[in-house]
C-alpha cells in the first residue's frame, strides 16, 4: 500500500489498537509491526495500554503510513506523531517486534529496538527472557 495519510486519534483500545478519524470516517487502527501484551496478560497489556494513551492524547494529529488491512479488516500502520510510535513502544519494552509482519517496516530498526529495551530491561523484558509473546498467549487461548 504504501500511502501517507493524516489523522486525529480518537481513542486507545489496547497497545496496539486505536481508533483515528480519517477522512471523516472513523477507523480502527493496528500498529504495524509490533505485537503489544494483550490486555489479559496483566500487567504488562494495560501498561502497553497506558503507554500509548500518554503518548497519544485524544484529539492528536497524527501521519499513518499505511501497510496492509489485516484480517479482522483494520487499517495496518505505523503511527507518527512527534515519533513513530510503534518503534518508541518497542524501544521502550511495551511490545515486542512482530516478526511475523516485519517485512513491511524497517527490520534492523524495530529489531534494534527490542534489543535494547531487552538489554535495559525495559517493560515486557522485567521478566528474564521477555514475557510470553503475545501472539503465543493468543494461539493459547484459541
Amino acid at each position: 500500500m504504501g500511502q501517507i495519510r493524516t489523522a486525529t486519534v480518537l481513542s486507545i483500545g489496547d497497545g496496539d489498537t486505536i481508533r483515528v478519524r480519517q477522512a471523516g470516517r472513523t477507523i480502527t487502527l493496528r500498529l504495524a509491526c509490533i505485537d503489544a501484551p494483550e490486555l489479559a496478560q496483566a500487567p504488562y497489556g494495560q501498561k502497553a495500554r497506558e503507554y500509548l494513551q500518554t503518548r497519544l492524547p485524544i484529539g492528536t494529529p497524527v501521519m499513518l503510513a499505511i501497510k496492509a488491512t489485516d484480517r479482522f479488516g483494520r487499517t495496518v500502520a505505523e503511527v507518527i506523531g512527534e515519533i513513530n510510535l510503534g518503534l518508541a513502544m518497542v524501544e521502550d519494552g511495551q511490545a515486542f517486534a512482530y516478526r511475523k509482519y516485519l517485512g513491511q517496516c524497517d527490520e534492523k530498526e524495530y529489531l534494534g529496538a527490542e534489543f535494547r529495551a531487552s538489554r535495559r530491561r525495559y517493560g515486557v523484558w522485567q521478566v528474564p527472557g521477555g514475557m510470553t509473546r503475545p501472539w503465543e498467549f493468543r494461539r493459547g487461548r484459541r
